[in-house]
């Protein structure tokens, strides 16, 4: 899987203290990458963005 292009982000409310963060890759067509922050070289979770809006959805409702 070629990432070369990918924009990573952290979310908004992640805190600057190198804590437990996901860093999220949305600018890729068709997919969605995840990785832990602390890790960048570690492995990258992949989700169809139909998938991740789902997780995202859920994740703001609890």
């Amino acid at each position: 899987m070629d990432l070369t292009g990918a924009q990573w982000r952290k979310s908004t409310r992640s805190g600057n203290d190198s804590g437990a963060c996901v860093e999220v890759a949305d600018n890729l067509p068709g997919r969605v990458h995840v990785r832990d922050s602390k890790d960048r070289a570690g492995a990258v979770l992949t989700f169809s963005p139909r998938a991740w809006r789902a997780f995202v959805e859920l994740a703001r409702s609890r």
